[in-house]
Order: structure tokens, then sequence, then C-alpha cells
């Protein structure tokens, strides 16, 4: 990312303290909507005073014929592991991602240091082989040929932290996009959650282009930040793809003058990571690093449909790069006043 001395400047000013808002417990959503469509939307437009607000159906009426909307079509694979630890005590293996077949970089809560094996079931067992940053434990698991095969029985889905219930059938469904196709995510791109196959069809037959990109949403995205001086802090790399076709479609809309809308953080920090400074998208794989914050200059993006953030969070501060942090905490405010549900599983904002 560049940014002019000027603007490296302002930034760099940015305290971790200028992103917090008063946030009641209760408005961080427990449940999903009853229906994905039926959660509500805040419409907040950059350049114009005040916001509408709405159910999630009618977010069609904001898109034109000729938009493109893309989204993240990762998918959630159960990857919370029960373990035992050898004196008897209860460890739990967060997978993150696959390094080699049985070799996976993972978490694991209730410690274990290297060369500790934890029990998984019978004849099942992990060893822990390496120590790296961040927490992340180097894990080899033993017993079995490759433990993908028994993660749907075993493994819980990932629900966040601050979701204070354990996991349900209902949520292998519900914390899932209906166009999640890529297996590889350990949080969901939770702004698509609100989409069904019904309201996406009505979307297409209005004129709007859709096309998917693929970020495997890991660390990064949800990982606090830990540093008062925002600049300082560094995002994990989350592993991403853009097809060649994918990318002349963006391109197309953008050489034609049409609006590119992205549906959650993950897709516009995706295309971003993507896009040169003229805004050509690069077609590829890689790993997407890219922290956005107010002073960062968007190559790609016209809009964005989201869901409402943490305090002090990294996706609370692009959000806030994207339409400024006075309007998004003025936005913030009327959504816990009118008692908006909050984060993964609540609703949603359109900002275009």
């Amino acid at each position: 990312m560049v940014l002019s001395a000027m603007t490296l400047s302002a930034a760099d000013q940015l305290k971790l303290s200028d992103f917090d808002f008063d946030l009641p417990e209760a408005l961080i959503a427990q449940e999903p909507a009853a229906q994905r469509d039926q959660s509500r939307l805040l419409a907040l437009r950059r350049s114009v005073d005040g916001m509408e607000h709405r159910i999630f159906s009618d977010i069609e009426h904001y898109l034109m014929p000729g938009d493109l909307l893309i989204v993240n079509d990762t998918k959630v694979f159960p990857c919370r592991l029960s373990a035992q630890k050898p004196g008897g005590g209860k460890a739990e293996i967060f997978l993150l991602s696959e390094k080699s077949p049985n070799l996976w970089d993972a978490l694991v809560k209730g410690g274990a240091a290297a060369g500790k094996r934890l029990s998984i079931a019978a004849n099942i067992s992990a060893e822990v082989t390496g120590e790296g940053p961040d927490g992340i434990r180097t894990i080899r698991f033993h017993g079995i040929d490759d433990i993908r095969q028994v993660l749907a029985d075993l493994a819980k889905t990932p629900l966040p932290p601050y979701i204070k219930r354990e996991p349900s059938d209902v949520d292998r469904d519900r914390y899932q996009t209906v166009y999640a196709a890529k297996e590889g995510a350990v949080a969901a791109p939770t702004a698509g959650l609100h989409f069904t196959p019904e309201l996406l069809g009505k979307i297409k037959a209005k004129g709007v282009q859709v096309a998917a990109v693929t970020l495997h949403v890991g660390p990064g995205t949800f990982q606090p930040v830990r540093v008062d001086v925002i600049t300082r802090h560094r995002m994990l790399g989350e592993h991403y793809t853009i097809t060649a076709p994918v990318a002349g479609t963006i391109n197309n809309a953008r050489a034609e003058g049409r609006r590119v809308i992205a549906v959650g953080t993950t897709s516009v920090r995706t295309i971003e990571t993507a896009a040169r400074e003229d805004g050509t998208v690069i077609a590829g794989t890689g790993s997407s690093e890219l922290f956005i914050y107010p002073g960062y200059r968007f190559k790609v993006i016209d809009g964005i449909i989201t869901n409402f953030h943490l305090p002090k969070s990294t996706l609370l501060m692009l959000v806030s790069a994207f339409a400024g942090r006075e309007r998004i905490l003025s936005a913030y405010r009327t959504a816990v006043e009118e008692k908006y549900r909050f984060y993964s599983y609540g609703d949603a904002m359109a900002i275009l």
C-alpha cells in the first residue's frame, strides 16, 4: 500500500481509541436471523448525509443494471477439535491451514508445547511439532491417513468466541454462504450470509453481474489490534485466488464506468490486493496481508455491503477508510440506538 507523505503522517496519528465506540453486549447477535434476507439493512452514502433503514432483501433497489457484485466463495470447514492432554486436562485444536496431508498450522487452546501429544479420539492423536509466531503451532496427526476424513464427525463449526454458546447443526448451514464453493476458511465471510438463491436471482435478473473471488478467511481477519498506533499492526497472510475470467470481468466493468461493489471486507481486500496502482486487477493466487485503514486510496471498489463490526477491529478501520471515520462512527451510534444486531450473525450495512 502506497500513501502520500502527508496522508501517511496523518495515518500515523490514528490511535486504536479512535475506533472505539460503546457496544452493549446484548447487541452482539448470538443466533442467525430466522430468514437470511430478513436481517435489517442500514444504507449509507459516502457523499450524502443521512441514512435509510431497510430490510436486507431491499438491497436489490440499491443496485443498478450494469453493477458488478463481487462475492467471496470460500467455504468454512469444521475446524475446532476437542482434545485431551497427557495429564487428562482438556484442550482444543483450532485448525488454520493444511501444510501437507496430516500436517497443519493450528492454534491450541489449553496450551501444548512442542513434543506434546494430544488425544483426539480412539487411536487418533495430534503431536505438536513446532511453535511459531502469534501463538501458531504446527500439528501432525497420527493414527489416520488424513484427518480431513473425520472432521465432519469430530470437529465443530468455528463460531467466533463472542457467540457464547456451542455450535449446533443449524450453524453448519447458516454459518455458510449459499454460494460457498471452495473449502478452506475458518471463519465465514459474514456479509454474504444475508443472500438467498432467490435474492441473487432477482439481482441478476435486474442486470447486475455477480462474480466470485476466493479468500480463505483466517486469523488475519479477526486478529485483535494490540498496538496503540494502528499503523504498527501487521495483518497475518490469508490465501486468495482470482481467476483470469473474473479479473477480466472486473477490468471490463471499470473500463466501461460500471460500479464494482464488494460483498464483505474479505472481497474488498482480495480485489485491492490484486490491483495495480491504475486499478487493473491481476489474476492469480497469493497471500493477502493488506491492512486498510483511513488514508488508503481505493483502486477498484465503488461500494461495500458489510456487517456491523466490533470496536477497535481492523474491519471497522477498513469501512472507516472507505466512508470516513466520523461518518461510520455516526452510523454505528445510530445502529446502536436503533438496536441493530452486530457482527457475524448480525445485520447489514450498504455503503454506496
